[in-house]
């Protein structure tokens, strides 16, 4: 039996073969830029957790009597190269005592606030190839605490 050409052209249209190549190829780079997305997130909450404690420690340094705002940065500083992060890129800054009124006084809160650079690596890496950048994000975080003084008259 002789087919002709347009049959053998149709039976080579429906075959399916290499259909799941294809879905794959198209598939993949989204499925990749979620994964690497995801990871990145992780790295950035991770650093982000570190930086709220660098401040809270360093908001407890501050509250106590027997220390000065220098040692609430050092603080700061250990606690950020203790957890892994460049301490030299962090920027840590103590308020100077508030008066919260409570009640018929006053209570005394310091304020802490610590930033750090964030790299964008695995995002930046692939906006690349698109002729875009992510850069760096700036991680904030900021911590009050009272004073271990007793409250006093509102000022």
């Amino acid at each position: 039996m002789v087919t002709s050409p347009l049959t053998r052209l149709r039976r080579r249209w429906r075959n399916e073969r290499g259909a799941e190549l294809i879905e794959f190829a198209l598939t993949f780079p989204l499925l990749l830029l979620v994964v690497l997305g995801i990871i990145e997130f992780g790295f950035m909450f991770q650093q982000y957790e570190v930086v709220t404690n660098a401040a809270r420690e360093g908001a407890r340094i501050a509250v106590l009597p027997t220390y000065a705002t220098d040692d609430a940065v050092t603080r700061v500083n250990q606690y950020l190269d203790a957890a892994g992060l460049d301490s030299s890129l962090a920027t840590a800054g103590v308020g100077a005592p508030v008066a919260l009124p409570v009640g018929a006084s006053c209570a005394w809160t310091v304020d802490v606030d610590v930033s750090y650079p964030h790299p964008v690596v695995f995002l930046s890496g692939i906006a690349s190839y698109f002729g875009g950048s992510w850069g760096t994000v700036t991680l904030s975080a900021s911590s009050v605490m009272r004073t271990e003084a007793s409250a006093g008259a509102c000022p």
